[in-house]
């Protein structure tokens, strides 16, 4: 799952035992070369679907980690583009390989370091979107979250997310993330601080009730790159909440 620039078992553990925030802090300087850091192929994805729905004049990276997301802002945004991350380390990452770009053609770009569930914007961006974070937060602080995201969009601004369909019943990966899960809940029942991190807290019926009751009209778009289920339903689709 590593390469050999990523972060050796030691590492893992004493990031596993610590908060979110100065986990994180610990792993930026090898989050790159880790299975966490979203994958090119969502990143591009994302952004073909996006440019389908219109050019946009500032974006919002939520939760930008060291960064990645930005490459999608930076294709469909044409004023400027924001990443607003709580941890400090991830930020000087994403400033480093921002630095590295400099001289490339694009909008401006800045950094805020902000909790997602408190964020310092109101009525600022035309799009927000978001890669791998959800995991981080427990279902009863969606509302919150969603309900800051909508707070700094322009009235028919979009927050749009990549969501995968969940792994069939019994297969290895369901099976995977179902430990990972228990792991973790057993962990924050035994050790403090807590460390939210969960792959199964995050379905689709329940996250489209969240964006609808905090005033976002939703729709989905499958990702085609992706392919379909057996059933016909999409492996990945494109939520997209519309601020009314």
């Amino acid at each position: 799952m590593f390469t050999s620039q990523g972060p050796t078992l030691r590492e893992l553990t004493v990031q596993a035992l610590s908060s979110v925030e100065r986990g994180y802090d610990l792993l930026a300087p090898k989050f790159d070369h880790t299975p966490f850091r979203t994958p090119d192929r969502y990143l591009d994805a994302t952004g073909a679907a996006l440019t389908r729905l219109g050019h946009f004049g500032s974006g919002l990276d939520v939760c930008c980690g060291t960064g990645a997301g930005l490459r999608v802002l930076r294709t469909v945004c044409q004023q400027q583009v924001t990443g607003v991350d709580f941890s400090a380390g991830m930020l000087e990452e994403a400033r480093g390989a921002a630095g590295e770009q400099a001289g490339a053609a694009g909008p401006e770009v800045r950094w805020v370091r902000a909790d997602a569930r408190a964020l310092p914007f109101r009525d600022a961006f035309d799009l927000a979107v978001s890669f791998g974070a959800f995991g981080h937060f427990l279902p009863e602080e969606r509302p919150v979250l969603f309900g800051e995201v909508h707070r700094a969009l322009r009235s028919g601004g979009l927050f749009a997310f990549p969501l995968g369909a969940p792994p069939p019943l019994g297969s290895p990966l369901h099976w995977s993330l179902l430990g990972f899960d228990a792991v973790m809940r057993v962990r924050n029942l035994v050790w403090r601080p807590p460390f939210v991190m969960y792959y199964r807290t995050f379905a689709l019926s329940g996250v489209r009730g969240d964006l609808e009751r905090a005033g976002f009209a939703v729709e989905l778009y499958p990702l085609e790159e992706f392919g379909r289920r057996p059933d016909g339903s999409p492996k990945c689709r494109l939520v997209v909440g519309r601020k009314r």
